[in-house]
């Protein structure tokens, strides 16, 4: 289902690229690849550029997973930022980054997200954590491919609940894709990150993972080395900026 998505949407950009005027291009503004997660931060920080005088970015959202497949498949696009390194460094490795530019955007934290007036996670360890989660189906973002579910999976497996947990677990394709089964009822709980959990009013945060159950939750940033916009290095300097921080903090993102 992903690859044939990828394929669909890589095709979409290239032909995007291939059949629209050069100078609606540039009044388009960049393309941004970024993680789901980073809808709404990025989204404002689009504002904020359109309002001095640039032309808004065009911002691409999925999973990590699905992004850095359309690169590596050659769609056409100009930063890209992902939810774990990972991603980053598979590009890095098919040399797919323009050297120099990659960056740490943001940071974040991992939560377990629960419908009001579900049990609070009171203790996140051992056989009691497991119990309570695979108590029913539990949300996730794709353990094996999605960064916000392998932060999820490592940090079951850190706390010893991944064995119990594991059978339970509902596989979104991004992380928005399981806080939007908690909020629809089709999971009492999910792991999705801090940022996410705050956009929903009827769900909690019912715990928070310690940051030593999993490696730092850190969205890089990078140019692409098939960017062909004049303004795409331009954009990611702004986005790590001291304005660009400012931004993205406000919608609970903590600094890398």
């Amino acid at each position: 289902m992903e690859k044939h998505f990828v394929r669909l949407f890589s095709a979409l950009l290239l032909l995007l690229a291939l059949f629209s005027p050069p100078v609606s291009a540039q009044e388009r503004g960049p393309l941004v690849l970024a993680a789901a997660s980073m809808q709404e931060a990025l989204s404002a920080a689009a504002d904020a550029w359109e309002k001095q005088g640039h032309p808004r970015p065009v911002l691409s959202f999925a999973a990590s997973s699905a992004l850095a497949r359309q690169v590596a498949a050659g769609a056409p696009a100009d930063l890209f930022v992902s939810a774990d390194q990972e991603w980053m460094d598979d590009l890095a490795r098919r040399r797919l980054l323009v050297p120099g530019t990659r960056a740490n955007l943001a940071g974040n934290r991992l939560v377990v997200v629960a419908r009001a007036g579900r049990a609070p996670v009171t203790r996140l360890s051992g056989p009691a954590l497991g119990r309570l989660l695979a108590s029913g189906p539990l949300a996730m973002a794709d353990p094996d491919a999605v960064p916000a579910g392998r932060y999820g999976k490592a940090a079951l497996q850190r706390l010893g609940a991944w064995s119990m947990v594991a059978p339970r677990v509902v596989r979104a394709e991004s992380v928005r894709g399981a806080l939007a089964l908690v909020e629809r009822g089709a999971a009492p709980y999910g792991i999705v990150y801090l940022t996410d959990a705050r956009l929903v009013p009827n769900l909690s945060v019912a715990g928070i993972f310690p940051p030593r159950s999993h490696a730092p939750i850190i969205y890089p940033i990078a140019r692409l080395k098939r960017a062909r916009h004049s303004e795409a290095e331009m954009l990611r300097k702004f986005l790590i900026s001291g304005c660009g921080q400012q931004i993205i903090g406000r919608f609970g993102f903590t600094k890398p």
